[in-house]
Parts: C-alpha cells; sequence; structure tokens
C-alpha cells in the first residue's frame, strides 16, 4: 500500500506524540472531577488551572478571561450568540462578513430570524475586508462586530489590530469577537494591544484533540453562559472538565509556541514549493487570494479546466488527502461561500479548485508526488 500524503490540515491535525502520550498518562493518573474537593479532585483542577494560565499567555491575556469550551463551533455560539442576547436592548444591528466559518454564519442567520439586522461585509481580490468598510457599516445601534482572523478556506488574513483599536477608540461599545481557530498557532495574537474583546480557538488545528477549545472573555466584558449546568469555569460554562484533553490541549499550545516561527518558516516553504513544482508542470492554474499575504499553511489553487471533486476522487484513490472546501461542510454539495464573495456565482473556480493545507508530517516527497499525481490526472481527465 503507498504510503498516504495528508494535506488537508486546514481541516484537522494528527495530534501530536507528546500530546497523545499527555493525554494518556493523565487518563490514567488524573480521573478526578475538578470539581471535587478531595486531593484526587484538587489535582486534576490542577491541571486544568495550569491550561488556563498556558492559554492565557498564548495570546496575552489574563488566566480569568479564559474559558474552556468544547471547541472552535461552541466558542463562536457563545461569543455571538450571548453578546447579541445581552446587548439586544442597545440595538440589534450586527456586522460580519460574507467569508465567515459557517460556526459564526449560522449563529448569525438564527440572530436575523429573530429580528436583528446584520451586515455581511464583501471582501476584496484578496479575500481582504478593510478597517474602511467596517467604518462606513457602522452604526448607532451596531452592537457586535464578528470577523475571523484568517479564512479558512483560501488563508486571507483580516486587519484585526486596526478593527479593534478604532472600535475601542471610536465606537466603545461594540463589541469585537475574531474566529481565530484556523489563525491561532501561527499568527501572533496579542488580545490586548488588538483589542478583541472575544476570540475563538479550537485545539484539534494545532495537532492538539477534536472537543475541546476556549473563548477568551476580555474581563471588561460580562455575556451569560451558553451551557448550562454546574458552576464550573467560574460559573461561566457547566459541565464536567475533560481534564485529558485540557491537558492534551495544553500540550499542544506549548509545543506550538516554541515552535512558531519555524513552523511557519517550512508551511511558507512549502507553499512556495508546491507553487514552484506546478509551475513546471503545463497545468493551468491560479492562487485564490494572496500567496505572501495569507496564512503561511493554506493554498487554494484554481486548477483550470478541472472539476475538483474528480481530481479529488483521483487523489484519494493514490492516498493524497486535500480538500474542495471547508471540512465542516463535509456532504453538502451547495458551492464555497467564500470563492462565490471571492469572484461571483458563476466562475469557473467555483468547481475548479482545490485547497492544500500543510501541517505535521509534510515532506517535499510528499508535495512531489501530490504535484506529479495532479498533473497526470489533469492530463488524463482532459483526453476525457
Amino acid at each position: 500500500m503507498s504510503e498516504t500524503v495528508y494535506l488537508d490540515h486546514a481541516a484537522t491535525t494528527p495530534m501530536h506524540p507528546e500530546v497523545i502520550e499527555v493525554m494518556t498518562e493523565t487518563m490514567k493518573r488524573n480521573f478526578g472531577n475538578a470539581s471535587s474537593i478531595h486531593q484526587i479532585g484538587r489535582e486534576s483542577r490542577g491541571l486544568v488551572e495550569e491550561a488556563r494560565r498556558t492559554f492565557a499567555e498564548s495570546i496575552h491575556a489574563k488566566p480569568q478571561e479564559i474559558v474552556i469550551t468544547s471547541g472552535g463551533t461552541e466558542s463562536d455560539n457563545m461569543a455571538i450568540l450571548k453578546t447579541a442576547e445581552k446587548y439586544r436592548d442597545r440595538g440589534r444591528h450586527i456586522i460580519t462578513t460574507a467569508v465567515e466559518h459557517p460556526a459564526v454564519l449560522k449563529p448569525v442567520e438564527y440572530l436575523a430570524e429573530a429580528g436583528f439586522e446584520i451586515t455581511y461585509l464583501p471582501v476584496n481580490e484578496d479575500g481582504e475586508i478593510t478597517l474602511e468598510q467596517v467604518q462606513a457599516a457602522l452604526r448607532e445601534d451596531t452592537i457586535l462586530v464578528s470577523i475571523m482572523y484568517g479564512n479558512n478556506e483560501i488563508g486571507s488574513l483580516m486587519p484585526i489590530g486596526d478593527i479593534g483599536r478604532y472600535l475601542k477608540e471610536s465606537a466603545p461599545g461594540v463589541v469585537f469577537h475574531t474566529d481565530a481557530v484556523q489563525a491561532y498557532g501561527t499568527e501572533d495574537i496579542d488580545v490586548k494591544d488588538e483589542k478583541i474583546d472575544l476570540l475563538s480557538v479550537s485545539a484539534h488545528k494545532i495537532n492538539g484533540p477534536k472537543g475541546i477549545g476556549f473563548l477568551y472573555i476580555n474581563d471588561d466584558l460580562s455575556i451569560p453562559r451558553l451551557i448550562m449546568g454546574g458552576e464550573q469555569e467560574n460559573n461561566r460554562r457547566g459541565g464536567t472538565e475533560n481534564v485529558p484533553a485540557i491537558a492534551g490541549f495544553k500540550k499542544a499550545v506549548e509545543l506550538r509556541m516554541v515552535n512558531k516561527s519555524e513552523l511557519r518558516e517550512s508551511y511558507s516553504y512549502f507553499k512556495k514549493l508546491f507553487i514552484n513544482k506546478l509551475e513546471e508542470t503545463e497545468i493551468d492554474f491560479s492562487v485564490n487570494g494572496s500567496i505572501e499575504k495569507g496564512l503561511p499553511h493554506i493554498l487554494s489553487l484554481h486548477l483550470k479546466g478541472i472539476p475538483a471533486y474528480k481530481l479529488l476522487i483521483h487523489l484519494d484513490l493514490a492516498r493524497i488527502a486535500v480538500s474542495i472546501g471547508s471540512a465542516c461542510s463535509a456532504g453538502n454539495v451547495d458551492p464555497s461561500h467564500v470563492l462565490i464573495a471571492l469572484y461571483n456565482d458563476n466562475h469557473p473556480a467555483i468547481e475548479e479548485t482545490v485547497r492544500i493545507s500543510f501541517g505535521q508530517g509534510v515532506t517535499e516527497e510528499g508535495i512531489i508526488k501530490t504535484v506529479n499525481k495532479i498533473q497526470n490526472t489533469c492530463a488524463s481527465l482532459k483526453v476525457n
């Protein structure tokens, strides 16, 4: 059987061996309920609080500003729905972008059905929005601005710091949320400098376990809980803490923070190598978004004249994993809303785009194998 080449790290990442080791040891030794007052419980509580400090340090926050959740989707839902609930008497206008993850778009759509008014900012040719767009969209009844840090399909980065600082100075009553799930672990995030009120993170994007994440909530902000139950997470999120997953998440963050610069350089190198190898072929292609300014681990390619789903099948049969959109839309035959926002409903790129994303375990040999397979498949599909 041929060796698997995994190039879908934007969908999820394999757990780092050290993360698995930490989780395994935690499951063996720290089974106590972190809310119990006996020694076994207090040992688990100690692990949770150590992790909270690590999460906080990674974004320059305070430990008490971190609410541990089940992942990015819960964090996004809590940030958006509960901000709207808290401040609906102040106004019912929300600003977001046309290229957000479904974990943001779905709760925003839910709020629209409940009587809120939503402004969706369009993106430019690089998949970005500008501070000026946010300024123009602000109204007296605006209560929330939710803009992703980096896009999960084309890798475009948004001017989060510029927006956050402007809002804090010129519209201090507006809450600023960013979905940083795809950017966390590669970008340098400072919630205080960038004046971010709410920030969502998920562990499985940085070689941590699935089903765990956190929501940063600025000390100056208080929003109701989304998950009702016990008094865990300082009475902000009910549910018995998943101590092994939290410990694994902590290890993943520690590894990522130490190696962030090195990882960024390797991802940028892999991206350039992939493009260079494609350019050596006769494949007609273009890059969706910006090569230089985007997230280093995401490469969105329009392979002109090649149906993406057919290419995906051929690559899969060769044990090469890539994507034709967000993994959270798996099984959904609808075209990518991100590519529609970047181009238009009828642009060929909508049906001819694949996403390549880099991470742990990617090698030059794997990239060369993938490009060769794409070259052979494209030639075959054009003949047929």
